[in-house]
């Protein structure tokens, strides 16, 4: 009977592997600061904004040169950077993921009034199925540049005494033709229409062609000292209101906005901190854009990594070749990945779907239909990577994202493979994802962080 358990092979799962009282103790905790993080981290920028706080806090500055460094791209995009005992060019240890999540942005000209209310354009931002944010609180969350430069900093809907904002949908006793109809055409972008208020603007208000939108162009003034024009040059964003919250009886789940892929910004902001003697250079880099494409200048697919590994070089090891800094570089691409949903069974294929409570599950490949678009990771690298978790005692194991021919889906991997380095994606497995309201494990969370630490560490 032994020798036929070590010849088989099954994932462990994580709540066994860290069954004592200290490490559900431990879990907890972290289980905890991380809901902290997930409720009060809406955005992008508010993400930078804890990233600098812990990282300052940590001792990183703004330089470079430093054996402990940080630099930020406009807010939204960051490089963090620690010195290890080897040389750079004998490689380094990166983690990668991105701050930018699935929601709805506010178009440049939002406002308008219809049936006496006012309401506001959107455009969906990422992968989202239309219905799920319909008839639920939405706040709204973002910046205001006025022309002189200033900032304004919105958030509306998070505090208690706050209102919502939410987006109506047709009642059942009049939308029985809908059942006939493709989802795609019941429910349409242009339909996705934020409700921001209903009474008319006090004085005047008989003589104003759009009273209600009066009123509430009056109370982003009175509040922000705005105007419509400046939701020009704005960017505001309607998200999920309210906290990120433990699910089920036994708080064994998190359930919030958000999971994908600010869970693996927090396990990998986590995991930098706590081991501050790497062998290895240790770099953490968090992107925007990655539920569009990777695009723009805050995206993956801009040269700011490569800027920065180029002053990186420059001070910490002048004359190195960056092919040799590069090629020599380890990488874990840290995106989630879709849990395997008893509710939908049929498209996934068992044997190799990420199931929640094993720990991180690691995608060797991601693409659709043939891998098409895919990094697809090489054995040697995922040897090693064994190796380094076995010995760690960290729970993982692998997945697939569905079914072949089911559909697919991408990461930031591929961008980073360009350079010739090794990596793999791995994450969080998540159910629900890019809903309004995912859910992760307690256990899955805590297992992810210490892999990335064993992987920071080697």
């Amino acid at each position: 009977m032994s020798k036929k358990l070590e010849l088989e092979y099954e994932p462990k799962n994580a709540w066994k592997v860290y069954s004592s009282e200290k490490d559900r103790k431990a879990m907890h905790k972290t289980a905890a600061e991380y809901i902290d993080f997930l409720s009060s981290c809406k955005t992008e920028r508010l993400v930078m904004d804890y990233v600098r706080k812990r990282a300052e806090k940590a001792g990183f500055v703004d330089d470079l040169r430093a054996p402990a460094c940080f630099r930020f791209n406009r807010n939204k995009t960051c490089f963090l950077a620690r010195k290890g005992k080897k040389p750079l060019s004998q490689g380094f240890r990166l983690l990668g993921a991105h701050a930018d999540c699935p929601r709805l942005d506010l178009k440049q000209r939002p406002l308008y009034e219809d049936l006496d209310l006012c309401l506001a354009k959107t455009h969906y931002y990422g992968g989202i199925r239309k219905h799920q944010w319909l008839t639920m609180p939405l706040a709204l969350h973002g910046v205001v540049v006025r022309t002189d430069g200033t900032v304004v900093n919105v958030c509306i809907g998070e505090d208690p005494s706050d209102p919502v904002l939410v987006i109506t949908d047709l009642l059942p006793h009049l939308a029985h033709k809908d059942a006939n109809r493709k989802l795609s055409e019941v429910f349409e972008g242009e339909k996705l229409n934020l409700v921001l208020g209903q009474s008319p603007a006090e004085e005047g208000s008989e003589k104003l062609e759009k009273p209600v939108k009066r009123r509430v162009l009056e109370i982003l003034n009175k509040r922000y000292g705005i105007v419509e024009a400046d939701l020009l040059s704005a960017e505001l964003q309607a998200v999920p209101a309210g906290p990120a919250r433990f699910v089920g009886l036994d708080e064994s789940l998190i359930g919030g906005y958000g999971h994908d892929d600010r869970s693996s910004v927090f396990c990998a902001l986590e995991a930098l901190m706590a081991e501050p003697e790497p062998e290895y250079a240790q770099i953490v880099l968090f992107w925007d854009k990655e539920e569009i494409g990777s695009d723009g200048a805050t995206g993956a697919k801009s040269y700011f990594f490569e800027y920065c590994m180029e002053e990186l070089a420059e001070a910490w090891e002048p004359g190195a070749r960056m092919s040799a800094i590069f090629t020599n570089g380890s990488a874990l691409s840290a995106d989630v990945s879709a849990a395997m949903d008893p509710n939908f069974k049929e498209v996934y294929e068992p044997l190799n779907a990420a199931r929640m409570g094993y720990g991180p599950c690691f995608n060797k490949f991601t693409g659709h239909r043939g891998k098409v678009g895919a990094n697809d990771a090489h054995p040697e690298f995922i040897g090693q990577l064994r190796a380094v978790f076995d010995k760690a005692g960290v729970p993982w194991h692998m997945s697939e994202l569905g079914k072949v021919d089911e559909g697919g889906g991408g990461t930031v991997a591929k961008f980073l493979a360009v350079y010739g380095m090794d990596v793999i994606d791995v994450g969080l497995p998540v159910l629900s994802m890019h809903s309004p309201f995912e859910l992760v494990a307690t256990a899955d969370l805590y297992a992810c962080i210490q892999a990335f630490r064993a992987f920071l560490k080697n």
